[in-house]
């Protein structure tokens, strides 16, 4: 799991982390980029400020792009990801990336088995032994 991707500041490392991922035995992968919810954004703002603040409007406007013009957009299917192109971007960035590694496909769902799952017990509630 490559996250958060923050752009424009850590977007940079995705090939390298996954690739290292990849050498040490991972065999999906996946990434997010930065979610700003409630007081995340306050606290993010302040820290990106402080740490990077040649960066801050860039930065921000990145993450703006990608969320409708907004610091989060809390839909789901787009919150994760984002939209727009510095979005697509990304996502183009990731495929590549894994198709290259080797990585399995990480839309491809597991099949489970339900012949391992036991029901509750008859009994309600267990003693704890006095």
């Amino acid at each position: 799991m490559v996250a958060p991707v923050i752009p424009a500041i850590t977007d940079h490392e995705l090939e390298a982390i996954l690739r290292a991922a990849r050498e040490a035995g991972a065999s999906c992968a996946s990434y997010v980029l930065l979610r700003l919810p409630h007081e995340v954004k306050i606290l993010f703002r302040e820290w990106l400020q402080e740490h990077y603040p040649e960066r801050a409007k860039h930065v921000m406007s990145l993450i703006n792009q990608a969320r409708g013009g907004k610091d989060y957009d809390s839909q789901f299917g787009i919150r994760m990801r984002g939209t727009g192109p510095y979005a697509e971007l990304l996502r183009a960035r990731f495929d590549v990336a894994v198709r290259k590694l080797g990585f399995a496909d990480s839309s491809a769902r597991h099949d489970l088995r339900t012949d391992l799952f036991r029901g509750p017990s008859a009994v309600s509630q267990l003693t704890l032994g006095f």
